[in-house]
């Protein structure tokens, strides 16, 4: 109980300090959205509806700094973070919404096949670490892991989408496809570059962090002792050792888990994916406050939530966590 009151206290403050410090960051900003919008629109919008642009926007600068920040609280909690200055006149929530479920989709399926695909990899390298296999799989995992992926999904978008014509290099999918199984196989076939490239890239730190784990839990006296008392291989390598070696593996994982939120967004941009990572790229070159505020919000609420989920499961997995 004391290992989840403090799990629960930890998250509680720290997303407490996210939050203030996502209020302070744009303050610090020179201008602000409003006047930013009146700029863009060069003199079509009328000063005098600077202050009703403000409070649209959620930045009512006639309070005082303590005001503008219970206010702040209050807003963010009920997740009304004003209204978008680069998707004008939809409000931020409506856009997230909007976009949300393309990362998600994206980012979530991709990233859970790749911990998977990677951790299954780097326990076999590992329990054979004599073998070709092994050699080989440490050298293309360096390979992947120190390659950009931009690089990558450039050079996936020039041969099979370009030169090729396999696949289909921008867009989420097919405007002609209106509905039904049609439109679910053409979302899943304009998928296939974008998640192939996060797929590969991200694979190689998978393998390479299970490896040395799994390479490091053999080396121990259970696992010597396992041997000397003639248990079978199987049992001993997933029960035992791959048991053992996989838990830091699941703390990178709750980290990736909550940065799926963030999307990757060099792989959105350079296939026009409609995912957050595209919105947040917008967001900054607009100078879209608002959102990019909500944004920050929620990629810190999914990383300290996915840690959180971690934290509880570690209390399955990991028997000195019970008996702390």
């Amino acid at each position: 109980m004391k290992y989840l009151l403090n799990k629960i206290a930890f998250f509680l403050i720290t997303l407490w300090v996210a939050m203030t410090i996502n209020f302070m960051l744009p303050r610090l900003m020179p201008g602000n959205p409003a006047i930013a919008m009146i700029a863009r629109y060069k003199g079509r919008i009328s000063i005098q509806a600077l202050h009703s642009i403000e409070v649209a926007f959620g930045l009512n600068v006639h309070q005082n700094i303590f005001q503008q920040y219970i206010s702040y609280i209050g807003r963010t909690l009920t997740f009304n973070f004003g209204t978008s200055l680069v998707y004008y006149p939809l409000s931020v929530s409506e856009e997230i919404a909007i976009h949300m479920p393309w990362t998600i989709g994206l980012m979530g399926i991709t990233t859970v096949i790749s911990f998977i695909a990677g951790t299954w990899i780097g326990i076999k390298a590992a329990w054979r670490r004599n073998s070709p296999l092994s050699s080989s799989s440490v050298v293309i995992s360096l390979f992947l892991n120190s390659v950009p992926y931009f690089w990558i999904a450039l050079l996936f978008q020039y041969i099979f989408g370009f030169v090729l014509g396999w696949f289909p290099i921008s867009g989420a999918y097919s405007i002609t496809q209106t509905g039904g199984l049609n439109l679910i196989g053409s979302i899943l076939y304009h998928a296939i570059l974008p998640s192939l490239t996060i797929f590969i890239t991200s694979m190689g730190g998978w393998i390479l962090t299970m490896r040395n784990n799994m390479i490091d839990e053999l080396s121990s006296d259970y696992s010597v002792f396992a041997y000397a008392k003639g248990l079978p291989e199987k049992r001993i390598e997933y029960n035992y050792v791959a048991r053992n070696a996989i838990l830091p593996n699941f703390t990178q994982f709750a980290m990736a888990i909550g940065f799926i939120v963030s999307g990757a967004l060099l792989t959105e941009m350079v296939f026009s994916y409609p995912g957050i990572g595209y919105v947040l790229y917008q967001s900054v070159i607009g100078l879209d406050y608002p959102l990019m505020q909500a944004l920050f919000f929620f990629i810190t609420l999914s990383v300290l939530v996915a840690n959180f989920i971690m934290d509880l499961l570690y209390i399955l997995v990991d028997p000195r966590v019970r008996v702390e």
